[in-house]
C-alpha cells in the first residue's frame, strides 16, 4: 500500500507516517518546505525498509496540490491511504484576530482537506478502493477560547467528512474523521513526548490512524462489490498530557 500524509515532517504527521511504514506501507508525505526536519523524517521512514519521498507543497494551494498528487501517483503507482494532517494555529481573541490570521488557519486546516481529498478521490475511484482519514479536533465540536479560526476549521472538517458519506460520486472510498483532544502546543516537545513515549505504547494517535486504515481495507475488500456508498465516521480521541 501507499500512504500519503500531509504536514508530516514532524509531530503527529511524522508519527503517523512511521506507523504506516512499520507496517510495510510506502510513504509519500508533504510539507511546506524540504528542510532539515523533512530530510530527517524521509531518512527515518526509509530506515523502515519502505519507499519514502517528501514533496514540498503548499496544502492550501489548490493547483499546487493537484500537481503534487499527480506527481505522487506517477511516482508510486497508486495512493491507497490519505491522511489529511496539515494544520496550523494562530490563536488570539476574536476581537484581536485579523483577517490574515483567520484566512491562514482556514486555508491550511480546512481548504487543504478539500484540495487533497478532491485530488486523491479520483485516483481511489479508479482503483476501486481507498481510505481517507482527516485530523479534526474536539474543539471542532466544543470550541475553545482564543481559537475561533481553529475551532471553525476543525468543525468544517467534521462537516466535510459527514458530507462525503452522502456524495454519490465517491463510491468505494471510506472517509473517517479523528477528533483529537490534547493539551499541547503544535510541534512542541510536549507533543513529541506524548506521541513517542506515551501513546505509541498504548495505541497512540498514529496507531489508531494506522489501525483504522487497515480495518477500512479489510472491510472494504469484503463489501466493495455489494455497496456503492461511502462510509464516513467521526472518532473522538481525548487525552491530556
Amino acid at each position: 500500500k501507499t500512504a500519503l500524509i500531509t504536514g508530516a515532517s514532524r509531530g503527529i504527521g511524522k508519527a503517523v507516517a512511521l506507523a504506516f511504514a512499520k507496517q510495510g506501507a510506502n510513504i509519500a508525505f508533504t510539507d511546506l518546505r524540504y528542510d532539515e526536519n523533512a530530510q530527517a523524517t524521509e531518512k527515518e521512514i526509509e530506515a523502515c525498509g519502505v519507499k519514502a519521498k517528501m514533496y514540498a507543497s503548499n496544502a492550501a494551494d489548490f493547483a499546487q496540490t493537484a500537481a503534487t498528487v499527480e506527481e505522487i501517483a506517477k511516482e508510486f503507482g497508486r495512493i491507497d491511504i490519505l491522511v489529511n494532517n496539515a494544520g496550523i494555529t494562530k490563536d488570539t481573541l476574536l476581537m484581536r484576530m485579523t483577517e490574515e490570521q483567520w484566512d491562514a488557519v482556514i486555508n491550511v486546516n480546512l481548504k487543504s482537506v478539500f484540495n487533497f481529498t478532491k485530488a486523491v478521490s479520483a485516483i481511489m475511484l479508479k482503483q476501486k478502493s481507498g481510505s481517507i482519514i482527516s485530523m479534526s479536533s474536539v474543539v471542532g465540536v466544543s470550541g475553545n477560547a482564543g481559537q475561533a479560526n481553529y475551532s471553525a476549521s476543525k468543525a468544517g472538517i467534521i462537516g466535510f467528512t459527514k458530507y462525503l458519506r452522502r456524495h454519490p460520486d465517491t463510491k468505494i472510498v471510506l472517509a473517517q474523521g479523528l477528533a483529537m483532544g490534547l493539551e499541547f502546543k503544535m510541534g512542541s516537545e510536549i507533543l513529541r513526548t506524548v506521541i513517542v513515549r506515551q501513546w505509541e505504547e498504548i495505541g497512540t494517535v498514529a496507531g489508531i490512524i494506522a489501525l483504522r486504515a487497515a480495518l477500512t481495507f479489510l472491510i472494504h475488500w469484503e463489501i466493495k462489490e455489494e455497496r456503492n456508498d461511502i462510509n464516513a465516521d467521526l472518532h473522538t480521541c481525548n487525552k491530556e498530557s
